[in-house]
């Protein structure tokens, strides 16, 4: 989902950067509404383990350049289950900028652009899960339908931004609609291992019952709303 350097040019990279700040600044204030929820231990607990989680997915995961943008597992929808919203989004952030400091110095100058790719899509997902997951249902007794249509919301709003990125920076000839292209059938093998790799870590997430007071995970993950 990183745009690659150059599909969008300095003189229009203004739009990503006030899409960014509108971007963090909703995730902020839901950090600050978890904090008074949960605590400063547990939202900061969580952020940490998510930050690394999405470096590791950045960073070590494979990952590949196809048409403008690179294909990452991020596991938006699997964050967002585990550990809540807001430190998904935290993380997402994080994770994002120490890649670009200390390994890829070259995303840096699409960085707005890269985390309205991110959070938007999260936003959205999260709106979703509100609608499909009854508030009696535990996320880790989500079923594989509802799994599905979370990984689909998060990975088609990456393609979607994406897109919409590429075709602003570079507008509507055919080589680009190609590279478009291209990347979003590459994500489609994104959406349908997303849900089972969700399922497979909710399913190791019952085992860990015992942790559901701890802190360590969103509190929908082991209990009904």
């Amino acid at each position: 989902m990183h745009i690659e350097p150059g599909v969008i040019d300095a003189s229009k990279m203004l739009l990503g950067y006030a899409t960014a700040a509108g971007s963090a600044s909703l995730a902020l204030k839901m950090a600050f509404g978890a904090l008074k929820a949960d605590g400063v231990a547990s939202v900061a607990g969580r952020s940490i383990v998510t930050t690394a989680l999405v470096f590791s997915f950045f960073e070590v995961l494979p990952h590949h350049a196809i048409g403008v943008s690179e294909v990452h597992m991020i596991m938006g929808s699997t964050l967002f289950l585990l550990f809540g919203l807001a430190p998904t989004a935290i993380g997402l952030m994080l994770g994002l900028l120490i890649q670009g400091l200390f390994f890829a110095p070259f995303d840096l100058p699409q960085y707005g652009v890269n985390v309205t790719t991110l959070l938007v899509p999260l936003f959205a997902m999260s709106l979703l899960a509100k609608r499909i997951i009854p508030a009696n249902v535990a996320y880790k007794d989500i079923k594989y339908r509802q799994a599905l249509a979370l990984s689909t919301t998060y990975q088609g709003g990456i393609v979607a931004w994406v897109a919409f990125w590429a075709l602003y920076g570079q507008g509507f000839g055919a080589e680009n609609l190609a590279n478009v292209a291209s990347f979003g059938a590459a994500y489609m093998a994104v959406i349908l291992l997303e849900p089972l790799v969700d399922l497979a870590v909710l399913a190791g997430a019952k085992i860990l019952h015992r942790f559901k007071d701890s802190g360590l995970f969103e509190k929908r993950l082991h209990q009904a709303a």
